[in-house]
């Protein structure tokens, strides 16, 4: 079994509400760890291999839509990776 670790040590998120920041922190998780316990979904990222940086492309949320936002992140993040 291959092992991912993954440090997102800068988030920007311009027009977030803090009162939507804790509910977005924990769909972003919670959503990350799904969509990399898939089976196969870590091959394209292993193959990557090392990144310092991965640019997502911008994603566009709906107000006061924490779990959602969170999601839609997450899949940025992932896909950023795979490229």
């Amino acid at each position: 079994m291959k092992r991912i670790v993954l440090h997102v040590d800068r988030l920007v998120l311009n027009g977030i509400d803090r009162t939507d920041a804790q509910a977005l922190s924990a769909a972003l998780q919670a959503e990350l760890q799904r969509l990399l316990s898939v089976p196969g979904a870590t091959t394209t990222m292993i193959a990557a291999g090392n990144q310092l940086r991965v640019r997502s492309a911008p994603v566009t949320l709906a107000p006061g839509g924490g779990m959602q936002a969170g999601q839609a992140v997450a899949g940025s993040i992932v896909k950023g990776v795979a490229r």
